[in-house]
């Protein structure tokens, strides 16, 4: 069965970007008469805005997504991350380090895909005492590729292009990559649809689902919603919340974002009329491309 999920971080209302994703996962597993699971990505407390888990949740309901199952809360799980750590700590897979950002951006000399690579310092030498540990993951020279549902044939050597990456943090907070590998598997998540702003995640992802020995999965990246200046929608950019009125328009304008041409017909139907058209037209071949 097909398990999709939609999982927002509760850093502000939910805006029209985010509900362009939530219909895209929604549709997409719905369509092929699978579930659709919501969970609250707060694992990073210090970003958690009070109140915006619950006024996500309630724009979810006024819009008429319907989840199957609890709604899961990464804040609540720390005790799964700490045991895949435990795991790849035991694999010799993951490795203390008190290096400053400072400190590596003045000893790295190789960039890579999001800015410069660990050099390993931690790795080959003693760590620092009385300093905060955070754990890395070791990343061998190893090319890990995937075919994204939309974008496409997806490859990078996790070594030379990411390097030893961070998945407990020195503050003690679970790095998002760890956190989102280890919910997806205990959740049975077989397919991912989310925002290509994620696209360069997913080989780390991967990678750690390989280490734990985690089921692969299906995704597919979709096209940003950017504002007039070029930049993702998001609570940096001042994004506005999605209406609290009209719904149906709104997942009208969503559909039309993706590429689904919806009937001008639907565009003042009921709410449920234009989920029924949207999940028995779904089809994300569209956005090839897009």
């Amino acid at each position: 069965m097909v398990i999709g999920r939609f999982a927002p971080s509760p850093t502000g209302p939910l805006h029209f970007g985010s509900l362009v994703a939530a219909v895209a996962s929604y549709c997409d597993a719905k369509s092929q008469g699978g579930k659709w699971l919501l969970r609250i990505e707060d694992v990073d407390i210090t970003r958690r805005v009070e109140g915006a888990s619950d006024d996500i949740i309630r724009t979810l309901q006024r819009y008429g997504f319907e989840w199957d199952g609890a709604i899961v809360y990464q804040s609540q799980r720390s005790e799964y991350y700490e045991h895949a750590l435990t795991r790849l700590r035991h694999l010799g897979l993951a490795y203390p380090c008190t290096c400053s950002r400072k400190e590596i951006a003045d000893s790295s000399t190789q960039k890579g895909i999001e800015g410069v690579i660990y050099p390993g310092t931690c790795l080959h030498h003693p760590i620092k005492p009385n300093t905060s540990i955070a754990w890395r993951l070791k990343t061998p020279a190893k090319k890990i590729s995937f075919e994204d549902r939309i974008v496409g044939w997806q490859e990078h050597n996790i070594g030379q292009d990411i390097g030893d990456f961070v998945i407990k943090r020195a503050d003690g907070l679970f790095n998002y990559q760890l956190a989102v590998v280890v919910d997806d598997a205990m959740q049975g998540i077989t397919h991912v649809v989310r925002g290509a702003d994620l696209l360069q995640s997913t080989t780390r992802q991967i990678y750690l689902q390989q280490c734990l020995g985690y089921a692969p999965l299906a995704y597919a990246h979709i096209p940003l919603v950017l504002n007039n200046q070029g930049q993702k929608l998001s609570k940096q950019t001042m994004a506005a919340s999605v209406a609290n009125s009209s719904p149906a328009e709104t997942i009208y304008q969503a559909l039309c974002f993706l590429q689904q041409s919806p009937p001008d017909t639907i565009k003042n139907a009921t709410l449920n009329r234009v989920w029924r058209w949207a999940i028995s037209n779904w089809n994300a071949n569209r956005l090839a491309g897009a």
